[in-house]
């Protein structure tokens, strides 16, 4: 598999306990705002109260996020000036044990090792004629750099004569080391504080995070490190909503990476902006409410686990238009079955899916267990309409050796809905890689909707590799599109 599965189960896991509430209990139990009543105080005083909050601000905040460390020791708070410490020797004992992980399944990258597994990436220098060498057998990495404190090589005489190389990644192995124990501090997190729907004459600038953030009306985040945390959990709703926003950054000007054909193509646009038509509840002025925008999360993983809350923030761009995010994937519940245990199938439920309803009053979140291509032979899915439906890969990994085969299948029937298929990727050379296979494979029946590149709201937090620490990369870094050809081609006889 791609790296960044295992530091993303890892990352979501400290989040899920991060969010949870000081008595251990899930801050999306209930839904926002819905909370016991005190019991010194009546039901009207406490409808009093409420009201007053609810007339002078129009968000809905969640509970502060305070991760509370299970060992009573550890319950202090780590200040901002405490952060680094070595992975082996931390205060936390979640990455202590991620230091053992990374010792027990890494191997040191020094050169004159032989090499256990392909690189995940073209060597930056011309490779020399090595046939001359003497190779030593691999060796589990054992000793951690002084200045990141993460376990890199399997001895201090091959991290000193490796010393140039590791210098190019070791400022951001440190900022990594101090990122994961600053989740485990004990501080509250007002960064995870996310703001409710917005009025709707209200406009919301989608240029980048700063300008988001903003116009959003979130709480202000002066620090670059509570901005890495918020970014790592907001990438994922806000990259589906800068690609179907009406004001999305992408478009077909100079450097805009939209293609004219996927302008045409972004059909969903118009149904998500509907105009105002006079609509009334009584029975002279209704109108005919249109169906919800379905957007299928396909090889779901991390982004099926984040908090509810999370995703509410992309209903909350769209009023008055109804979500139904579909998470397809046989990873989509993991380590979820606490919390909601799979139904058994039934003739009504064929698949097993998990409905979570009342994510917000427009929002429905469905939950399949399996492969989409065992779905989509059955037609659970059909029609598809790209007034009404998209795709998302979440760095899928299409290009790469060990799941390029599992993505065959499930590519081509994609390619034949006609619907826009957007993929993101966790560095320019993963979404270079993933690109190129879908070329080669269905080059004649792929129109790209738009071209590959940075994404705009990518991850600002950088998220290391357990079984590879000298390879870091960005939640969903890069983002393209592309859809099956609705034209039949005419090729002309030279």
């Amino acid at each position: 598999m791609q790296s960044g599965f295992a530091c993303q189960r890892y990352f979501l896991t400290t989040l899920r306990k991060t969010i949870s509430g000081r008595r251990g209990k899930s801050a999306l139990a209930k839904p926002d705002g819905v909370r016991p009543l005190p019991p010194q105080r009546s039901i009207a005083q406490h409808r009093e109260q409420r009201t007053a909050e609810f007339s002078t601000t129009q968000h809905q905040k969640v509970v502060k996020a305070r991760y509370v460390p299970s060992d009573p020791s550890l319950r202090h708070v780590l200040r901002p000036d405490n952060l680094f410490h070595s992975f082996s020797n931390s205060p936390a004992p979640e990455i202590r044990r991620r230091a053992a992980l990374i010792k027990s399944h890494a191997y040191c990258p020094h050169p004159s090792h032989h090499e256990t597994r392909p690189s995940p990436k073209p060597p930056p220098h011309p490779v020399t004629d090595s046939t001359t060498e003497v190779k030593v057998p691999a060796a589990h990495i054992r000793f951690e750099c002084p200045d990141c404190g993460i376990p890199v090589y399997c001895s201090e005489e091959h991290w000193a004569d490796d010393y140039e190389n590791h210098m190019e990644i070791c400022d951001t192995l440190r900022q990594i080391n101090e990122d994961d124990h600053d989740l485990h501090s004990g501080r509250e997190f007002p960064e995870f504080e996310y703001p409710g729907p917005s009025i709707e004459e209200a406009v919301v600038n989608m240029t980048n995070w700063d300008t988001y953030l903003y116009t959003k009306e979130y709480e202000a985040i002066n620090e670059e490190q509570s901005m890495r945390q918020a970014t790592r959990l907001l990438t994922y709703p806000m990259t589906i909503a800068s690609v179907i926003h009406e004001l999305s950054p992408y478009n077909i000007r100079k450097g805009g990476r939209l293609t004219p054909e996927g302008l045409k193509s972004l059909a969903l646009r118009f149904s998500l902006h509907p105009p105002k038509m006079g609509e009334s509840r009584d029975l002279a002025h209704l109108l005919p409410v249109p169906p919800p925008v379905r957007i299928f999360v396909l090889g779901a993983r991390a982004e099926s686990s984040l908090p509810r809350n999370v995703w509410a923030q992309l209903s909350f761009l769209f009023l008055r238009v109804g979500f139904n995010l579909i998470f397809i994937g046989p990873e989509s519940m993991q380590n979820r079955d606490r919390e909601l245990p799979l139904p058994k199938r039934t003739a009504r439920n064929p698949f097993g899916a998990v409905i979570e309803s009342g994510i917000t009053p427009y929002m429905k979140i469905s939950t399949y267990v399996d492969y989409y291509h065992t779905l989509h032979r059955a037609g659970y899915f059909h029609p598809y309409d790209p007034y009404f439906d998209c795709f998302f890969l979440f760095q899928p990994g299409l290009g790469h050796p060990a799941t390029s085969h599992e993505w065959e299948e499930t590519v081509q029937q994609l390619l034949q809905t006609k619907v826009p298929i957007f993929c993101t990727g966790y560095s320019e050379w993963d979404l270079e890689r993933d690109r190129k296979w879908v070329e080669e494979k269905f080059g004649k029946e792929v129109d790209i909707m738009m071209e590959p590149g940075e994404n705009k709201f990518r991850s600002l937090r950088w998220d290391l590799n357990d079984k590879d620490p000298s390879e870091i990369s960005s939640g969903n870094w890069g983002l393209w599109g592309f859809r099956g050809k609705r034209y039949e081609t005419m090729m002309k006889d030279n």
